[in-house]
């Protein structure tokens, strides 16, 4: 048995990753990793520490006593391995290397096919972005990511965002639908009709809320977890939704049932560590989405 002087912050980790999924396979994609790796790993701590750390309980996996006991202290060393990163890569003051962006997927996939990163990277010769396409908020403060393009600012704390757009929301149904239920006259009319209503890291935008006071009496056709899935379901004829207008100003069946509603924008902003912002590379990317990234947002190609 190994002695706990031989600890190893990369076993450590997972335990973080499980005790956060629930699951070995949830685990292993957030960390970019076999499950079978992570069952290693986890075999490993525990042969470490000569006590187990996580236990299965029907089809998830939960923290032990001993693990509980245990995930202050690893979330504490998780900080100040982040906290080395940085101030490793502030010794980096080279231009080359790569830039970790995070945005979730339909945000990303806008930027990829716009030419933003290939402008950026012709102007920036040895600069690579890697652009990292999640359906939740990866965390900067643990150096999941160097900077972040996202709804909702930057929270408390160590991290630093500049406003970039609002993005503009509009109220969508199928055009199936509305030959079947017909569509609302005003937003008093959305509680008659059924609904699609937006989930997990959906439920913090201003449509979310703004749904939630308008249609808290609708009934509920579909609960989707990000825009694709909510277009679908919308597109299907299930029920009405809020959708990003440029998302969906591009789908013929789909209808803008009541125009312009100014309280659905959502502000989108670019977010980085406050050390990391003085690296040159994440500097360099960062002032130059400030500058750049307002009309890919909103849906217009990028200059060549």
């Amino acid at each position: 048995m190994r002695g706990p002087g031989t600890l190893d912050w990369n076993d450590l980790r997972v335990v973080l990753a499980v005790a956060r999924a629930g699951s070995v396979g949830a685990a292993a994609r957030g960390l970019s990793i076999d499950p079978s790796t992570v069952q290693r790993r986890l075999r490993a701590i525990e042969a470490a520490l000569g006590f187990a750390v996580v236990e299965r309980r029907d089809a998830s996996y939960r923290l032990t006593a001993q693990g509980q006991a245990l995930l202050g202290p690893v979330e504490k060393v998780e900080l100040a391995v982040a906290d080395l990163k940085r101030a490793v890569a502030l010794l980096d003051a080279g231009r080359a290397g790569p830039i970790r962006v995070t945005a979730l997927v339909t945000l990303g996939q806008r930027i990829i096919q716009s030419g933003f990163i290939d402008a950026f990277q012709a102007r920036n010769p040895g600069m690579r972005v890697e652009m990292l396409l999640e359906q939740r908020l990866l965390d900067l403060t643990r150096d999941e990511a160097d900077i972040a393009i996202r709804g909702g600012g930057c929270g408390p704390g160590d991290l630093v965002a500049r406003k970039i757009v609002d993005l503009p929301w509009r109220l969508y149904a199928s055009r199936s639908f509305i030959r079947r239920h017909g569509k609302p006259a005003t937003a008093r009319d959305i509680a008659h009709f059924p609904t699609i209503e937006l989930t997990d890291e959906l439920e913090r935008t201003p449509a979310s809320r703004w749904m939630r006071t308008h249609a808290k009496r609708a009934p509920v056709a579909a609960r989707c977890a990000n825009v694709p899935s909510a277009h679908l379901a919308v597109k299907s004829g299930a029920g009405l939704a809020p959708l990003p207008a440029v998302h969906a100003a591009r789908d013929d069946d789909l209808v803008d049932l009541l125009g312009a509603l100014p309280e659905l924008n959502y502000p989108i902003f670019l977010v980085t560590h406050r050390q990391l912002r003085r690296q040159p590379r994440v500097r360099a990317f960062f002032d130059f989405a400030a500058r750049n990234l307002k009309p890919v947002l909103l849906g217009h190609a990028v200059a060549r």
